[in-house]
């Protein structure tokens, strides 16, 4: 079971931000873009947080309100306390993976956080059109897997898609990135 000490240290451990801070302001929800379709509000996700209590975290690992988020960091710049809430987000997005607690309507969303991930780790950029077809071998399930086939040939011929891959030269750099994924943001 776990404590409030374990939970809050877990979490500044992980992410260099303490949950213990968050004075209830309720600017981080009231700034979401996506505030009206969470399941759980950010105000209220920090609130179950500071409590420590084990039920809360299941609950808030198996929301959909952590996929729902955009990571556009308006709660973070609007935060008094400048609480760094997309990355406790983050955090909690590994968390419900490595724990197979992940919302059922979230699957689409995390086929596309993977398949996003994967090709921006293995190439160091966004290559489009791994994206574009390990998304859709990842969401076949969801019946959208030619939904947009008829799209690529002009997308081709106006030179948006590419497909082969442009690679970075620093993929040491690149591979400390992803090991170090929850360090601070900040320079």
């Amino acid at each position: 079971m776990m404590h409030k000490e374990d939970l809050s240290v877990e979490i500044r451990k992980n992410t260099e931000v303490n949950v213990r801070e968050c004075y209830q302001c309720g600017k981080c929800t009231a700034g979401c873009p996506v505030a009206d379709r969470m399941d759980i509000r950010p105000s209220v996700i920090m609130r179950m947080l500071q409590s420590g209590d084990a039920a809360d975290l299941d609950k808030i690992l198996r929301s959909n309100s952590i996929w729902l988020c955009l990571t556009c960091e308006t709660c973070y710049s609007r935060c008094p306390m400048e609480l760094d809430i997309p990355k406790i987000m983050d955090f909690l997005r590994q968390k419900s993976l490595a724990e197979g607690k992940v919302h059922r309507e979230a699957r689409k969303i995390v086929a596309f956080h993977k398949s996003f991930l994967g090709r921006v780790k293995n190439n160091g950029r966004l290559h489009e059109m791994g994206l574009i077809v390990d998304y859709k071998i990842r969401s076949v399930s969801s019946g959208t897997l030619f939904q947009d086939v008829l799209l690529a040939p002009g997308m081709f011929s106006r030179g948006k898609l590419h497909i082969l891959p442009e690679q970075i030269k620093d993929k040491k750099g690149l591979s400390r990135l992803f090991k170090n994924q929850f360090k601070s943001r900040k320079p």
